[in-house]
């Protein structure tokens, strides 16, 4: 399995997908470890209008592990045959890891057409079992 995560420089979840410096690519074991973790290079621009879905997909990718992102780059994600889990913030790798093993749950709210997501209270998190 391969998880795809918007990243800052600093490995955090980027707040917008669309604006992400670039994704990190982590390969899951059977036994759900992470074994390798590349980085693409985001696309200038829209994510749902660049061809990141397909360059994600054509390496593996079946999940990406977004915080705020958009109907349409979620659309386009999904026709990539990657299911979208939204709400996610805090340190890639820590979040990869909660997800492998089921402790994270898409939040069910998505951004609308390109606005930044203002969220009240700070920090953003995954919805955790």
């Amino acid at each position: 399995m391969k998880i795809a995560v918007p990243v800052t420089k600093e490995n955090q979840i980027d707040g917008h997908f669309g604006h992400c410096e670039s994704y990190g690519v982590f390969t899951i074991s059977d036994k759900n470890e992470i074994i390798e973790i590349k980085s693409f290079g985001s696309p200038e621009g829209c994510g749902c209008k660049s061809d990141i879905a397909s360059v994600l997909a054509s390496d593996g990718v079946s999940v990406m592990l977004a915080g705020g992102i958009g109907g349409g780059a979620i659309n386009v994600l999904n026709d990539s045959g990657i299911e979208v889990i939204r709400g996610c913030s805090g340190d890639a790798t820590e979040v990869v890891k909660l997800y492998i093993s089921g402790k994270v749950e898409d939040s069910g709210s998505s951004c609308h057409q390109h606005e930044v997501p203002q969220h009240e209270g700070g920090a953003h998190t995954c919805s955790h079992n």
